[in-house]
C-alpha cells in the first residue's frame, strides 16, 4: 500500500474560516497528500467569507457561533447529508483535529465503521480555563481530553515536547510526531524592510520588542504586559511591535499604550513584518509546537519564550534565545534586556536560528505523517482492533 491508495476523511472544527497555524498546516497537508495522489475529503464549517479558500473539497457541518467569542464556531455532530457523504466517499482512514462534538461524532462513526482513527493534537485545550479564571476545571478537561484520545488508533504531536506530555498524561499509548514547517522564500532575514518599519514611526536605532498571533488572553497578553511594564520600571529603551488581530485587541493597547499595532499579516507581508523586528517575545503556554516561534527564528530574531510545549523543542537555551519560566516576569525582563542591551549576542542568536530554522521542510514533514497513516492502516489490514475502552482515572 502507498499513499495514493489513502482515502482520508478529515474533521475540523475550524479548516478555513479563521487563519491560524493549524488550520494552515492542514491546508498544507491536504496539498501534500492529493500531490502524492491520495483521495482527501475535509468535513468542517464553512462561513460566506472565509479567511483563506479552502484546499481540497470542503463538506459543510452545522456550526453555532462561540457565546463571547462569535469569530469562532462550534462545529455539531454530523448532518444526516454529511453521513450519506461518508459512506459515498468510503474513507479507509478517519483523521480528527480536535476533541469538540464534531470530533467525538466522527470517532463514533469510524468505530462503528472499523476505521482506523489518528488525531492531531494542535493546542493545550486543558490550559484555557486558567486565563478564564476557571483553573479547577483543568484536571477534569484533562480526563475528558484522555477519553477522547484514548478512543484513537494514534494521535499525533507537533513537538518532541508536547508528546512527551501527552504520554505523562497517558493520552494514548501510540503517540508520533507531525511536527511544522517554515516557507522560506517568505520568512528570512532578507525580508527586513527599514522602510516599512519608519512607516510606522520605528526609527533605525530602536530595538523592537515583537509580538505575532491572535490577541487573545491565552496567548499570555498578561505575562507580555507585566514584562514590558518591568522594562519600563528598569529604563531600558525599546519599542514594542505587535502583529495580529483578536478580541483583545483593545485591552492590549489599553495596557500598551507607546505599543505599534500593525493589525494583521499574512503571506510576504507577515514575513516582512517578523522580520522586521528584532526580537520574539513569546510568553504562551498553550501552543504545542509555536509556529511563529519557529518564524522568527527563520527570520534571524532570537527569541525569548516560556519553558512550555513546542517552545523548548525549537528554541535552543542561550544559543538561539532564552527559555524562562512561565509567568517569571524577571526571568523574561532579564533574557529581553540582554538582548536589547548586547547586539552582537542579538545578532549571534539570530544566525543561529535562521540555521536552525533550515531543518523544517514541508514536504518532509508531512511525509512522515504520510507513513503514519500507511502504518496504522496495515496494522489493521494486518488483525488489529480498534483501541479498547480503558477506564479514564
Amino acid at each position: 500500500m502507498d499513499v495514493s491508495e489513502l482515502r482520508i476523511a478529515l474533521f475540523s472544527g475550524n479548516y478555513n474560516y479563521v487563519r491560524d497555524g493549524a488550520n494552515q498546516a492542514l491546508n498544507r497537508l491536504v496539498g501534500y497528500l492529493l500531490k502524492r495522489g491520495a483521495e482527501v475529503r475535509v468535513y468542517a464549517p464553512v462561513v460566506e467569507n472565509p479567511a483563506f479558500p479552502a484546499t481540497g473539497d470542503l463538506v459543510g457541518i452545522p456550526a453555532l457561533p462561540i457565546p463571547g467569542r462569535a469569530e469562532y464556531r462550534i462545529p455539531l455532530m454530523l448532518s444526516p447529508q454529511a453521513r450519506r457523504d461518508l459512506h459515498r466517499f468510503k474513507p479507509n482512514l478517519i483523521h480528527v483535529s480536535a476533541p469538540e462534538i464534531l470530533g467525538h461524532s466522527a470517532v463514533s462513526f469510524a468505530r462503528r465503521n472499523k476505521l482506523p482513527v489518528i488525531a492531531s493534537v494542535h493546542t493545550r485545550f486543558e490550559t484555557y480555563p486558567r486565563y478564564y479564571g476557571l483553573a479547577f476545571l483543568e484536571p477534569t478537561v484533562t480526563a475528558l481530553l484522555r477519553r477522547f484520545y484514548r478512543r484513537c488508533d494514534a494521535i499525533v504531536a507537533p513537538s518532541d515536547s508536547m508528546a512527551q506530555l501527552l504520554r505523562e498524561q497517558r493520552m494514548n499509548y501510540d503517540v508520533g510526531i507531525w511536527s511544522r514547517g517554515v516557507d522560506r522564500e517568505i520568512f528570512a532575514p532578507e525580508k527586513r524592510s527599514m522602510e516599512w518599519r519608519r512607516g510606522l514611526g520605528l526609527a533605525d536605532s530602536d530595538v523592537a520588542i515583537g509580538f505575532v498571533g491572535r490577541l487573545v488572553m491565552e496567548k499570555g497578553l498578561d505575562v507580555f504586559a507585566d514584562t514590558i511594564d518591568e522594562l519600563e520600571r528598569r529604563g531600558v529603551r525599546h519599542r514594542i511591535l505587535v502583529v495580529g488581530e483578536g478580541p483583545a485587541r483593545e485591552w492590549f493597547e489599553r495596557r500598551l499604550p507607546n505599543a505599534v499595532f500593525a493589525g494583521f499579516q499574512a503571506g510576504p507581508d507577515l514575513g516582512r513584518a517578523v522580520a522586521s523586528m528584532d526580537m520574539l517575545f513569546n510568553p504562551s503556554v498553550t501552543e504545542t509546537f509555536g509556529n511563529v516561534t519557529l518564524e522568527a527564528m527563520a527570520c534571524g530574531l532570537p527569541v525569548v519564550a516560556a519553558i512550555a510545549t513546542g517552545s523548548e523543542s525549537l528554541v535552543s537555551e542561550g544559543l538561539t534565545g532564552r527559555l524562562v519560566r512561565p509567568g517569571a516576569i524577571s526571568g523574561f525582563a532579564d533574557a529581553l534586556e540582554n538582548y536589547i542591551t548586547d547586539p552582537h549576542q542579538r545578532a549571534a542568536a539570530g544566525q543561529a536560528g535562521a540555521k536552525a530554522a533550515d531543518r523544517y521542510s514541508w514536504d518532509a514533514i508531512n511525509g512522515a505523517l504520510a507513513s503514519t497513516y500507511l502504518r496504522i492502516v496495515r496494522q489493521r489490514q494486518g488483525g488489529g482492533g480498534p483501541p479498547r475502552r480503558s477506564p479514564v482515572p
